[in-house]
């Protein structure tokens, strides 16, 4: 029995210059599940994503999952993509072991927390305040250069990867400062001195909807190792609650140990984990 894909759908052609379709697993002339392939971004034609793979119950474990994967690289090769990502919800252990034996290499994960009912207080010493305009245009440029290792996808260079990170943070922030729904706050001490950045925003994540999330959050390098990473989340989780918000979410990179066990002190769960894969 051969494990195919077929179109569900023509090719959409979208107006940022991505596409996507929609596929049918099929076994034969069987349907069996059901994906659907897309291109991350105009400014990054050679990543495609693979979403929402599904196999039905009565077709599953029986390597169905693998071809469809399998095929849907293809698919993205006949795209000219380079790489592809995938995100795999964090308690889906067969997806997770799929993705890991197809040689998918996770990037990070999305954290999620629920709130409780009263905004934390303030760290001793320390207060959170909005960027002036001046001061939000000197964070946009390093938050783009640190942001452009992420957006670097296999079989990109790193100049490439910049102007990936620049137009993902133009998209997102069409308006600058004054996008609607972003918060961009400082954390300072009581004499005036910065101490670190957070930018929180609006994001829809399965089974949650659009909520609050920490798009960017950074301590000074001076003030590194203080506790300060911890009041600038806390400061989020206000800005959130203000906002009548009941969750809070955030990426952390994979291998950053540190900012993982910050997250999960706080109260963080895993809900996905993100993954990438080199097309050779």
């Amino acid at each position: 029995m051969t494990t195919t894909l077929r179109p569900a759908q023509p090719l959409q052609q979208h107006g940022d210059g991505t596409r996507s379709r929609t596929y049918e697993v099929r076994v034969n002339s069987r349907r069996v599940g059901s994906l659907e392939l897309a291109t991350r971004s105009a400014d990054r034609p050679g990543l495609g994503v693979i979403r929402a793979l599904r196999i039905d119950e009565p077709d599953r474990r029986r390597g169905r999952g693998t071809v469809a994967a399998l095929a849907a690289e293809e698919v993205l090769r006949s795209w000219r993509c380079t790489g592809i990502a995938v995100t795999v919800p964090a308690d889906a252990g067969p997806a997770l072991r799929l993705a890991a034996a197809l040689g998918y290499r996770e990037t990070g994960r999305v954290m999620v927390k629920e709130l409780g009912e009263e905004p934390p207080a303030p760290a001793p010493g320390t207060t959170g305040r909005p960027m002036t305009p001046a001061e939000f245009d000197i964070w946009l440029e390093s938050a783009v250069i640190g942001y452009a290792p992420r957006t670097t996808a296999p079989g990109m260079t790193a100049e490439q990867g910049l102007a990936a990170s620049r137009a993902e943070h133009a998209r997102l922030l069409p308006d600058g400062a004054d996008t609607p729904e972003q918060s961009f706050q400082l954390l300072e001490a009581s004499d005036g001195t910065v101490l670190g950045s957070v930018w929180t925003g609006r994001r829809d994540l399965p089974g949650l909807g659009p909520v609050p999330y920490v798009y960017d959050v950074a301590v000074d390098p001076a003030h590194r190792g203080r506790g300060h990473g911890r009041s600038l989340m806390l400061l989020a989780e206000r800005t959130a609650l203000e906002a009548g918000a009941r969750h809070l979410a955030l990426h952390v990179a994979e291998g950053n140990t540190p900012a993982r066990r910050l997250y999960e002190s706080l109260g963080y769960r895993d809900t996905a984990v993100n993954a990438t894969k080199e097309l050779i």
